[in-house]
């Protein structure tokens, strides 16, 4: 800004460029001093604090837990017996059991049509009661001839021929009665028995059809016995001995123990397993047909652990929440190894005594803080 001061006199002059210096400065003042009525902005809160969590503490135990070897297999009969008729082209006439029913040995399973097999019995008996009276003849013959040859009536020749008559009449009885026994025997196959004690597995059989040779008609699981057929591999069969405990896993979580009969002395070249034959006991848990994972016990040794519960995994590994200080918490990555009942094996990562967050652990992150509580968490 210019001032045109030329022609003034000195005092004024000067005064005039005082002026001007100082409205030049309030306007100055006016442009950067900030505005008396903007109010000023408010403070920004603190963050919240995130609140600590309930959780309950537990400590690691050291226990005396088996060794296990795992392994899957089937569940099959002990033996199974197949059981067929006897005699062929006949009629069953009628059967006696269905599939689950419980037999003793020699009960009737069914039975075969016995009219034409009778007959045949009673044409037997009758050539044999035919038989022995010729038979007894041909002999009370014999005797005479021999009497009176000693007596000198009859000649060698003719005592012989009596003789001859009464040795093929006995064995011509003898073929009779063996035909009457086959016969009866014919009729006592009529009857389809059971071998054995044990449970129906499986019926064929059905009134009104012909037997066939070779035909099966029922299945019997013997003794009602079954067994584990366990796949272990080659490796780990050495481990394994007769009477070594197993425990079975049934398909609806049930724990079915038996015992170890025999390793199998053969590996199958295709899987490199070999088989196990485990007995079972008598439990409605396990049948036979099903597949069932278990575990073999090498023997024991002690385990680090702690409650299931107390693990946490994420992204494919296992961790737990340890107590840091008063109120904070640290998660620590650990390695899981066997587990029994409620408990885990933990085999590194952690350290006996050390504290750590039985419940609510899969709510918290690494140094969140926590409210320790001594009994059941909420």
């Amino acid at each position: 800004m210019k001032f045109k001061t030329s022609g003034l006199p000195g005092g004024r002059k000067s005064r005039l460029l005082a002026l001007a210096a100082l409205g030049a400065a309030g306007v100055l003042f006016v442009v950067l001093r900030p505005s008396a009525d903007k109010p000023a902005e408010p403070a920004k809160p603190a963050a919240a604090a995130r609140p600590a969590l309930t959780v309950r503490l537990t400590t690691p135990q050291t226990l005396d837990w088996p060794q296990v070897l795992p392994a899957n297999g089937n569940v099959v009969a002990w033996q199974e017996a197949v059981i067929g008729p006897e005699i062929a082209n006949y009629r069953i006439t009628e059967v006696r059991v269905q599939v689950g029913d419980v037999v003793k040995k020699g009960q009737v399973l069914a039975r075969i049509a016995s009219d034409t097999v009778a007959s045949e019995l009673a044409e037997a008996r009758a050539a044999v009661a035919e038989l022995e009276a010729s038979a007894g003849e041909a002999k009370a013959n014999a005797e005479r001839a021999r009497e009176l040859r000693e007596k000198g009536f009859y000649s060698s020749q003719l005592n012989t021929q009596y003789q001859t008559a009464q040795h093929t009449a006995q064995a011509r009885l003898a073929a009779a009665q063996a035909r009457q026994q086959a016969a009866q025997l014919k009729m006592d196959k009529t009857g389809v028995l059971a071998p054995d004690d044990g449970v129906i597995s499986a019926r064929s059989a059905t009134v009104g059809s012909l037997t066939q040779s070779g035909q099966e008609l029922f299945r019997l699981i013997r003794g009602g016995r079954l067994e584990w057929r366990a796949e272990v591999p080659s490796a780990d069969l050495a481990k394994l001995r007769p009477g070594a405990v197993a425990t079975l896993t049934a398909p609806g979580g049930e724990a079915v123990k038996g015992s170890v009969r025999a390793v199998a002395p053969s590996i199958d070249p295709q899987t490199r397993n070999g088989l196990v034959y485990v007995d079972l006991p008598a439990s409605p848990a396990v049948r036979a047909g099903m597949f069932a994972r278990g575990e073999f016990e090498l023997g024991r040794s002690p385990a680090l652990t702690v409650p299931q519960t107390a693990t946490v995994l994420r992204e494919g590994f296992a961790y737990l929440f340890r107590l840091e200080g008063e109120d904070r918490v640290a998660q620590i990555k650990v390695t899981l190894g066997r587990r029994l009942g409620e408990r885990v094996e933990v085999l590194s990562g952690l350290t006996d005594g050390a504290r750590v967050v039985e419940t609510g652990a899969s709510f918290l992150a690494d140094g969140d803080a926590v409210k320790v509580v001594t009994g059941a968490a909420p």
